[in-house]
């Protein structure tokens, strides 16, 4: 079974997928790392960090696709996460792979911008954030962008059939909801 979890940045997506690697003793890539090697290995694809997550997508969306046939074939189990999914670009794969990939999305649309602030400084690894070396005002901004965007792949998702999970509120359960949804079988 490949295992997908995409959505807006910060909403949990890696401590889900990292949750169902150890829970399954599965492999797990964050398509992340797939953007930053277009990003610094062949920039010329124009494939990069400072796209906005459904720009990424739609480019890496025929890659990402190749790689799944592939896993799909070997059967391959893994857990992939990353913002580089819509539930639009998805949807007929979906459909005709349904027995091999269970998908959902997280996201946090009904946040104060603020209140995620003080959450995204509260709970982050220092070490290993990218996004809290920014400026204050950047991350703010960044993380308003986020819930405009989460309201975009709530919509998405409403619209394909898709799970959505919103962590706006009960970060831990929500995410304890999503592991239960797509690892049910």
């Amino acid at each position: 079974m490949i295992y997908i979890i995409s959505g807006t940045s910060r909403s949990g997506k890696s401590l889900l997928a990292q949750s169902i690697m150890q829970e399954e003793r599965i492999p797990y890539l964050s398509l992340d790392w797939l953007v930053m090697g277009f990003t610094n290995g062949v920039p010329e694809y124009g494939i990069h960090d400072k796209l906005w997550p459904n720009e990424i997508a739609e480019k890496l969306w025929p890659f990402l696709k190749a790689m799944l046939d592939n896993m799909i074939w070997s059967g391959t189990d893994y857990v992939i996460e990353g913002e580089a999914v819509l539930p639009e670009l998805i949807y007929n794969y979906l459909k005709e792979n349904a027995t091999h990939i269970k998908i959902c999305f997280l996201g946090y649309a009904y946040i104060d911008a603020s209140e995620k602030l003080t959450e995204t400084y509260a709970h982050s690894d220092q070490e290993k954030d990218w996004l809290i070396n920014e400026s204050k005002q950047y991350v703010k901004t960044h993380i308003g962008n986020m819930i405009a965007y989460s309201q975009r792949i709530e919509k998405s998702c409403a619209k394909y059939g898709m799970q959505y999970f919103d962590v706006s509120m009960n970060f831990k359960e929500t995410l304890e909801c999503a592991k239960s949804f797509i690892l049910q079988a």
